[in-house]
């Protein structure tokens, strides 16, 4: 499981992320929902060791991320960023290729083969393989780099905001493929989502952040209500139930 414990990040005197503590518990989806500058890809991107934090220690299954070699813990935990753009001309293949670095160092063997090819079919990629990234619609290349992601094959998998440049349909695919392999392979799958509907839809716990704190954690049905909405993003939500599912409408 993932622990952060008291973990801190403040740019100035600004604390962006405040002493949170927190389990995350193993395999299924947790989302991480809250307002425009809550601190939720600041924390993911602290999980990650991608920035470094100003207090506090995070753990992956023991292994403290600050001090595990870095090979070792791509092989544990993969992440993709909010600002995932490219300045190398890549095709779709050589971008998922990537995905086997930790394992291969860049000389493929058949089973990184595997994990490409499975990994482009989960995205439905293959029309695109040998397509250049800057030739793609902002949707396939956000596809292109949840299967590097998942090409990993990693025990953890945090994504901030996946569903970027996706229409209702891919997002729609996307969170189901998922779902899927935090069921059928036993991923720990971490997401920042915006969307809080899908959110709810999907997720086996949400985190909900504000002002750089943890002020809600829980199942669905524990925070897509009513009084728990107004808490996180002070705006009154009403919150219907369709099929098993807890819908938040918050138009006015």
């Amino acid at each position: 499981m993932i622990i952060a414990d008291k973990v801190s990040k403040a740019y100035g005197e600004t604390f962006v992320v405040d002493a949170v503590s927190i389990t995350i518990p193993t395999k299924g989806i947790t989302s991480i929902i809250g307002p425009n500058g809550a601190g939720k890809s600041t924390f993911l991107s602290m999980v990650s060791r991608l920035l470094g934090m100003d207090a506090g220690t995070v753990s992956v299954d023991g292994l403290d991320v600050t001090r595990t070699p870095s090979d070792a813990l791509a092989r544990k935990l993969s992440i993709l960023r909010q600002d995932n753009h490219m300045s190398t001309r890549l095709t779709v293949r050589d971008l998922v290729s990537f995905g086997r670095y930790p394992y291969s160092k860049g000389r493929l063997t058949v089973e990184d083969r595997e994990h490409i090819e499975r990994a482009l079919d989960y995205l439905h990629l293959h029309e695109l393989v040998d397509r250049f990234l800057d030739e793609l619609s902002g949707g396939q290349r956000q596809r292109a780099f949840v299967a590097m992601v998942l090409c990993q094959d990693t025990d953890y998998v945090l994504l901030d905001e996946p569903l970027n440049n996706l229409d209702m349909k891919h997002a729609m695919r996307m969170m189901k493929l998922l779902k899927g392999a935090a069921q059928d392979f036993g991923k720990t799958v971490v997401l920042v989502l915006h969307d809080i509907n899908f959110a709810s839809w999907y997720s086996d716990y949400i985190v909900a952040m504000r002002e750089g704190k943890v002020i809600r954690q829980g199942p669905p049905s524990e925070i897509i209500e009513p009084a728990a909405l107004k808490a996180i993003y002070d705006m009154d939500i009403n919150v219907h139930e369709i099929g098993g599912h807890r819908v938040s409408l918050f138009y006015d």
